[in-house]
């Protein structure tokens, strides 16, 4: 559904970063990411215990936004 997912499934954080919410077997996942292009590029993620995603956590994936944003193709996985 990429832009048109929202709660309680995904969310916009802020500075164009989004959290996708997954639970499986009881663990509950975060994952932050934004759009670029028709991309979804991940940032970040990991388990979670807290209700909302801590500040310093959002900062760190809008500082790699804007290193993706910079040079796309160093930030890229291609599998050879």
């Amino acid at each position: 559904m990429g832009h048109e997912l929202r709660r309680p499934e995904a969310d916009l954080l802020r500075d164009g970063i989004y959290e996708l919410r997954v639970s499986l077997q009881g663990v509950h996942y975060r994952i932050l990411y934004f759009f670029h292009g028709k991309m979804a590029v991940v940032v970040s993620h990991g388990l979670i215990k807290e209700r909302t995603v801590p500040p310093k956590e959002i900062d760190c994936a809008v500082e790699r936004k804007q290193q993706f944003e910079v040079n796309s193709r160093k930030h890229t996985y291609e599998e050879a």
